[in-house]
Parts: structure tokens; sequence; C-alpha cells
């Protein structure tokens, strides 16, 4: 089972969902050089991120290489209640993906 790279956290309150998401990856934009080599480091980030509450599609972007490493996203959701699930997923420009669960609080 492969380590997950996603924390996230979401609280309900007045009628609001609050979500606050924690991505551990390396956004490599493809034009930093690499400082021993002086070779460039190939183009590595997130280029889709989805949240789904209950299985249903809530938030859906694109980022890009302009996104700094370890990317910080918060965002709100209408409704929700508590011990509803979210899910986080993300894809990377490399096919890789991730994905986490958590309960609204």
């Amino acid at each position: 089972m492969s380590k997950k790279n996603i924390k996230i956290r979401a609280r309900l309150k007045n009628g609001v969902t609050n979500v606050k998401t924690l991505i551990s990856h390396p956004m490599e934009t493809g034009l930093r050089k690499d400082k021993k080599s002086g070779r460039t480091i190939p183009a590595h980030f997130i280029q889709e991120v989805n949240c789904l509450h209950n299985g249903e599609l809530k938030l859906s972007t694109e980022l890009g290489i302009s996104v700094s490493r370890n990317p910080y996203l918060q965002f709100e959701l209408e409704g929700g209640a508590k011990g509803d699930t979210l899910e986080l997923t993300w894809r990377d420009n490399w096919g890789k993906t991730d994905t986490a669960t958590a309960q609204i609080k």
C-alpha cells in the first residue's frame, strides 16, 4: 500500500462545510535545472483535483506549473451534515493519482 499524500479536514458551521487540504507533491515546472548536473528537471505537477460529497462531484479544478510545491487548497461547500463523506482525488501529468477521504465534523 502506498503512502497517502493528502491531508483533508472538513468542518460544518452554519450550514457551510469548510474544507482544508494539503497535498504532498513536488510540483516541478519543467523550467528549473538541477544544480549538480545542469540538466532540466522534468515537469511533474498536479493537473486535476476533484472533490466528491457523498459520491456527488462538488469541485473540479485544473492546476498547472504555477502552483507551488505541496499545494494547500481551501474551499467551502454549501450544505452537508456531520458524518457525511468527502473524497478528494488528484491526478498529475505523469498519470499518478491519489485519493483521501474524510468525514465532515
